[in-house]
């Protein structure tokens, strides 16, 4: 069936795996408010903490494995280190994963536009 298909082509294992390993590191609601910290500027372990109202050693453990996926960067500056998005990529992922959301809420609003009928409605 799929023989008929012009231009059908499986992606690799190697893009399976790593496509599989950023989803599951995106799986997690403190990393997603990071990256989209990160996406509006460059900041720092303590403003990120405070964006995402995690504690700062979360926030670092975090960013630890966003960097080694590398979906963040870091840059040092004396003793500090800030981040920032990886590239244009996480923004594009991050976008179309809210975007979904989104449209997930609206599906799941009731008929009169009220409140959802499970779930948390995110602010």
């Amino acid at each position: 069936m799929h023989s008929s298909i012009e231009d059908f082509e499986m992606p690799n294992e190697e893009q399976v795996h790593l496509a599989a390993e950023s989803f599951r590191l995106l799986a997690d609601p403190t990393r997603i408010k990071v990256l989209w910290a990160l996406l509006q500027g460059e900041s720092s372990v303590a403003c990120l903490a405070e964006l995402a109202g995690a504690a700062p050693t979360a926030v670092s453990q975090h960013l630890a494995k966003l960097r080694l996926a590398g979906l963040v960067k870091g840059r040092r500056e004396g003793t500090f280190v800030y981040y920032s998005a990886a590239d244009d990529h996480v923004k594009d992922l991050l976008d179309q994963a809210l975007f979904h959301a989104d449209q997930l809420d609206r599906d799941d609003a009731t008929p009169t536009g009220g409140t959802r009928t499970s779930g948390v409605r995110s602010t």
